[in-house]
This record gives C-alpha cells, sequence and structure tokens, in this order.
C-alpha cells in the first residue's frame, strides 16, 4: 500500500522586543537565573499585565510579509495547563480571534514551487525553563523566558515530504531575519518548531492520526526527525497497526523518537478571553503605515537577483536565503561589478568557509570590501584563479587583504613570456612522448604540460601565456 505524508508546523519565534510582553522586564538571554522577573510575570496575586505595543507591530509586519488577512479585532486568551515553568497556572496566548489568518509563502523544492498555507498567526507569551540536574533527581525552575513575546505561526497540513518540512521552515526564518523582528537562533531557543505528522491512503480524502514533534533545534533535525516519523508510521500501518495519538520527542543522539503523553487538543486547555486584557483594535492607518515599512523580503531580492543581475536561480536562492548573507554580496558588488563571479565565489568558497568554521557572516574575517579587492586582482591578472583560492584560505585565517597576502608570500602571477619560456622548454625536453602525442594531435596532453609548469611556479604562471607558449614550442 502506498500513503501520503500531511505536515502541518507550529512555529514560535521570540519577538526583538526589548522588554516582555506585558511587563517591562528584559528578555536578554543568557541572564541569571530568575533576575529578568517581576511580579507580573511571576503571576502574583492582584497584579495586572499592560500589553508592550512593539509586539502586535511585530506580528503585523510578519502578518503582512505572509499575505494574511489581518483581524482588525483580536483578542488574547487564557490557554490553561499546569507545569513547573508556567507560574500562573495559564498562558496568556489567543484562540478564537488570533491578529492574523489565512496567509501562505511559496517555496521551492527540486526545482518545483508549491504554495504552503499559513492557518494563523497569533501573539502568546513563553513559558519558563527547566534546568535538569545532571547529578541528583530534581529539576530547577529557570524564569527569566516566563513572559517573552513570541508570534506563533501555524502552517495549513499542505505539506507533502519531510524536505518541503525544511524548506518551508528556512523560508519562514529568512522573512522572520529580514522583516528584523526575530533573531532566528534555534540553539537559544528563539526560533522552534513543532511538527504534526500523518499518513493516508494514497488518494483518500480521511487524514490519519496525527503525531507531535518536539525537541527539533536545527532545519537538519526538523527533516531527520519527519524522515523517522514518516518511516516508522509506514511499518505500523503495513502492518496493520494504529498509530497512537502523542507527543514525541526526538532525540537527535540515537535518531530516534520517543513518547512523551498524549496529544492534546484544543477543549484540554479550556481557553477563555482574558479579562484583564481588552481587544486590541487594529485600523487601516496602522496597516498601511506597517505595510510602507516593509524592507525587500527574500523572494522579492531573489527575483531582482535573477532579473536585474541574471544571476542562476540557485545561487539567487542561496545568497538570499540569509539576510547578512545578501547584504555581503550587495556591499562587494559595489566594488566589484561582476555579479556572476562575484556571486558563484560566495555560494562555492565562502559559504563553504561559513560551514566549517561554523561562523556568522557579521563575524567573517573577510569583509566583502576585501573580498571584492582578491577578485579584482584575479580579473586584472595579477593572481591567477588558483593562487586566489590559496589567498583567500589565507585570509579567512589571519584577516588580513588580498594585497598583503600576495605581497608576503610571493604569489604574484607570472605574465612576462621570457621567464616562462625556459621552464616550458625545459618541460617538453622532459616529455618527448607527451611532445609527440600533442604533435599527432592529441591535443588534450595540453593540460598535462600546464599542470607541470603550474606545479614548477608553484601555481604563479599566467595560464592563457602558459597555453600559447607550449602551443608555439610544441609546433615548432
Amino acid at each position: 500500500m502506498q500513503f501520503d505524508t500531511v505536515i502541518g508546523l507550529e512555529i514560535h519565534a521570540q519577538l526583538k522586543t526589548a522588554s516582555k510582553i506585558f511587563c517591562g522586564c528584559s528578555t536578554t538571554f543568557g541572564a541569571p537565573p530568575n533576575t529578568n522577573v517581576c511580579p507580573v510575570c511571576l503571576g502574583m496575586p492582584g497584579v495586572l499585565p499592560v500589553l508592550n505595543r512593539r509586539v502586535v507591530e511585530y506580528a503585523l509586519k510578519m502578518a503582512l510579509a505572509t499575505d494574511c488577512e489581518i483581524n482588525r479585532r483580536n483578542q488574547f486568551a487564557r490557554k490553561n495547563y499546569f507545569y513547573p515553568d508556567l507560574p500562573k497556572g495559564y498562558q496568556v496566548s489567543q484562540f478564537e480571534f488570533p491578529i492574523a489568518e489565512h496567509g501562505a509563502v511559496e517555496i521551492e523544492v527540486d526545482g518545483k514551487s508549491r504554495r504552503i498555507g499559513i492557518t494563523r498567526i497569533h501573539m502568546e507569551e513563553d513559558a519558563g525553563k527547566l534546568i535538569h540536574d545532571n547529578h541528583e533527581q530534581v529539576s530547577h525552575v529557570d524564569l527569566n523566558r516566563t513572559g517573552v513575546p513570541l508570534i506563533e505561526i501555524v502552517s495549513e497540513p499542505d505539506i507533502t515530504s519531510p524536505a518541503e518540512a525544511a524548506a518551508y521552515l528556512k523560508k519562514i526564518h529568512a522573512i522572520l531575519r529580514y522583516l528584523d523582528i526575530c533573531d532566528g537562533n534555534m540553539q537559544e531557543g528563539s526560533f522552534r518548531c513543532d511538527a504534526n505528522i500523518s499518513l493516508k491512503p494514497v488518494g483518500s480524502d480521511k487524514l490519519g492520526t496525527r503525531t507531535e514533534l518536539k525537541n527539533m533545534n536545527s532545519f537538519r533535525n526538523v527533516q531527520r526527525a519527519l524522515e523517522y516519523e514518516e518511516r516508522r508510521q509506514r511499518d505500523i500501518l503495513l502492518d496493520d497497526g494504529a498509530v497512537a495519538q502523542q507527543t514525541l520527542m526526538w532525540n537527535p543522539d540515537t535518531g530516534r523518537t520517543t513518547s512523551m503523553r498524549g496529544k492534546e487538543e484544543a477543549h484540554d486547555y479550556r481557553y477563555f478571553p482574558d479579562p484583564d486584557l481588552v481587544w486590541i483594535e487594529i485600523d487601516e492607518q496602522w496597516i498601511e503605515s506597517t505595510r510602507a515599512s516593509l524592507p525587500e523580503l527574500p523572494q522579492q531580492r531573489r527575483d531582482r537577483f535573477i532579473n536585474d543581475l541574471a544571476l542562476a536561480p540557485d545561487t539567487a536562492a542561496v545568497l538570499t536565503g540569509d539576510r547578512e548573507l545578501a547584504d555581503y554580496f550587495e556591499t562587494a558588488l559595489a566594488v566589484f561589478n561582476n555579479p556572476k563571479k562575484l556571486g558563484n565565489w560566495i555560494v562555492s568558497e565562502l559559504v563553504r568557509e561559513l560551514k566549517e568554521s561554523e561562523a556568522e557572516v557579521e563575524a567573517f574575517k573577510v569583509t566583502p570590501q576585501a573580498l571584492a579587492e582578491l577578485l579584482t586582482m584575479e580579473d586584472k591578472g595579477t593572481i591567477s584563479g588558483k593562487i586566489a583560492k590559496t589567498v583567500f584560505a589565507e585570509m579567512v585565517k589571519n584577516g588580513k587583504d588580498a594585497a598583503t597576502v600576495v605581497a608576503e608570500k610571493n604569489l604574484l602571477q607570472v605574465s612576462d613570456e621570457g621567464e616562462l619560456l625556459a621552464a616550458v622548454r625545459e618541460i617538453i625536453a622532459a616529455n618527448p612522448d607527451q611532445a609527440q602525442q600533442f604533435r599527432d594531435g592529441r591535443t588534450k596532453v595540453m593540460g598535462f604540460f600546464v599542470g607541470q609548469l603550474m606545479q614548477k611556479t608553484r601555481g604563479r604562471a599566467n595560464p592563457k601565456i602558459a597555453n600559447s607558449l607550449f602551443a608555439r614550442e610544441l609546433a615548432d
């Protein structure tokens, strides 16, 4: 039997506000436990929340960036459940009347574009954090995160594969970063994702029993966890078993999931309107002024790179997938006006270095201006393409500019025919068999001769002049 996979994602994005959603406490990450707290976020009796207007502004930006319908009147509700890191015994969220609904984003997987619907975007406060002791059977509670503002972005069950789920997650992450309303740090928990997945017979309208996956702290782990759960559910169904509706914890070390609890439904939380918070009214002027303030978004920037700069779609997608990388590209382009060469270099060389060093673009030792200088030197023939990569590696290591590295290591390209001619003749004399092959019409052997010269000159010989000299000398 064949099955269709049905996936929906719930993304929690921490908003980049200086203070919490209903009080003035700091949202700074890494403060000593239980220092960024006050009676409001600790849920002390008699305190009243006051909504942070910036939270609404940021939620409105995300709603407009994802083509959502804005609910002019929206309302906070109490989501009731007990957990040690929830001091009030409820979480302030939105239920019946969220700030936005019915949006969508475009994703691309394997060259095919798909539109993934967004059910809703709503505002809510974060819970605290449990810290489990490795030496004793105890857990500690840190309430610094309690009351930190979040938006939850709930997708439609339109995602049909783990690869699509990863692509959708990256797209939402990029939009949040372009809007500068979330830092997107998955390791610190400011960008988190829960996934619902079920399988159904191919062509069936009836959805299967779904499970929820938690504890996925990277794009790769989201895809891995969904691939595992897809296989697990398929095996159960093929054995005529029944998938249990439950919440599962993903363990990236074992590559498996473990059960946490039965899956909750909305009625389990006993939502009701929060009596301490009034309705939020959003007028047209607020909406239009926010729309006018939106920056160029990832898809728009990608289209511009393709249409105006003639970049390949794959190159444009990589560059615009990260706002800082796209900014780096455009800053370098202002100095080195060769979009294709610059884009290819960044996508191949620079991105590889970033991955290997696990560095952020902003902290990268090679500035956009320094990279532009390096490529200019290659374009002018000052250094060869091979030497350019050697120089770049040295720049990454020590932060020096290209001209300094080239001078210190004597890497200037040799373009003087007289200087190269003696070496060319010496190589031909040492390899008579290959010389005869060339004269017999097997011209591919030219690569051997040029390679020998490059080795002899430590990669400094001008390849165009080298080819010309060998062709002339072999013809004699």
